[in-house]
């Protein structure tokens, strides 16, 4: 089967065509000419790339930690890492590293070519280790802003599980009722005559709506929810979102704090490991919101023009007044990088904090609000039997 092959040579990207069984071998034939492989492809599927691929970064950072540690060198360390892999798209990627570092080419070079396996904020630091010969310290600090970073998110998916759970079964028991349970108990008043309650009707009403147009509303509802999916999973929908959300009072306080937390963390750790504020501004730029590129524009710029970090930083918006003292503390003491740290982590506890008080609020209001839908239905089922009753005496 002949495959197609995009790469680079001489810093142009070319495309290539091999006669192979499967996408590895053209690949493996496209190096061994000395390309960089970007992608393969061929009539029976689309492109296998490295985008595709979910890399176990962290996982893979404290393997060759843990060998480096241990007396190994870096080539011998990644060749060991790389035997157990069974994935072809992840052993892929060590390969093509290994074959550079076989040509001579540094480790930070080797990790560039593959960025989606390794972004770019790891491999600045890595290129920054190996001016001072100290990557396994790299390593355990990019293993430590990882599990921070993870900490948070673990948190922040516990706190929005019972909620999700409220809804989904909230919302469907009330789908049972008015579906399934409504539908049924209209029966029962099918003979009441013409003087009716108007909740008597509604339940009638509501009856004869599901038997005319019962299957019509299911298959519409599927194909809403199947619509609002798509449309979440759509960038620009999620901006739009995200947006709205930014515009609330307390939420888009919190967001910012934790787009700031981020941001601080990511700094620290740049500075930590040698590299310029100007070029630690500029890979952190990925982390802040569109909204907040223009804010961060200003205070790089600020910076190139000789302010110092917390002017800029105060200037453009991208402090909270116990951070800015933080700054001027770490300007005078020299160590920009640990205080930026310790701004992330005490960032982090107060979006810990929030969102302990919030879920204590959110939670019984959402099933108070579900509870009152559900009675409300329950309500609508039992009173036109009172009703009767009372008729009757």
């Amino acid at each position: 089967m002949r495959y197609q092959v995009r790469a680079i040579s001489a810093g142009r990207l070319v495309s290539l065509e091999f006669e192979a069984q499967h996408a590895e071998e053209a690949a493996a034939k496209a190096r061994s000419q000395g390309y960089e492989v970007l992608a393969t492809k061929s009539g029976k599927q689309g492109l296998i790339n490295s985008k595709r691929t979910r890399f176990p970064l962290l996982l893979f950072s404290q393997e060759l930690l843990s060998l480096l540690k241990a007396g190994l060198g870096l080539v011998e360390s990644l060749e060991g890492i790389a035997e157990k892999e069974q994935r072809p798209e992840i052993a892929q990627v060590f390969k093509g590293v290994l074959d550079a570092l076989y040509r001579g080419q540094t480790f930070s070079a080797a990790l560039a070519a593959y960025p989606s396996a390794f972004p770019g904020l790891y491999t600045s630091m890595v290129k920054a280790s190996e001016r001072t010969g100290d990557l396994p310290e790299a390593l355990l600090r990019y293993i430590g802003y990882e599990q921070q970073v993870e900490v948070l998110r673990k948190k922040l998916i516990a706190s929005s599980i019972y909620p999700f759970l409220l809804i989904t079964v909230g919302g469907l028991v009330v789908l049972f009722l008015l579906g399934y349970v409504v539908p049924r108990f209209s029966q029962i008043y099918a003979d009441a005559g013409e003087n009716q309650a108007w909740m008597l009707r509604l339940v009638l009403g509501w009856a004869d709506i599901m038997e005319a147009h019962g299957q019509s509303l299911l298959l519409g509802g599927v194909v809403f929810l199947g619509l609002v999916v798509a449309a979440l999973m759509r960038p620009g929908v999620r901006g739009s979102i995200m947006t709205m959300l930014w515009r609330l009072p307390t939420i888009g306080e919190q967001m910012r704090v934790f787009q700031l937390a981020r941001f601080y963390r990511t700094l620290g750790m740049l500075l930590e490991g040698g590299i310029t504020i100007k070029q630690a501004l500029e890979m952190a730029r990925g982390l802040l919101t569109a909204s907040m590129h223009q804010s961060l524009d200003k205070a790089a710029a600020l910076i190139r023009e000789g302010r110092s970090i917390s002017e800029a930083m105060e200037a453009a918006g991208l402090v909270t007044p116990v951070s800015l003292r933080m700054l001027r503390v770490g300007e005078k003491s020299g160590e920009m990088g640990k205080m930026m740290e310790h701004i992330a982590t005490l960032h982090d506890e107060e979006i810990a904090r929030w969102l302990e008080w919030f879920t204590r609020l959110f939670e019984p209001l959402l099933m108070i609000f579900i509870g009152l839908i559900i009675g409300a239905v329950v309500v609508m089922l039992y009173m036109p039997i009172f009703e009767l009753a009372g008729s009757l005496q």
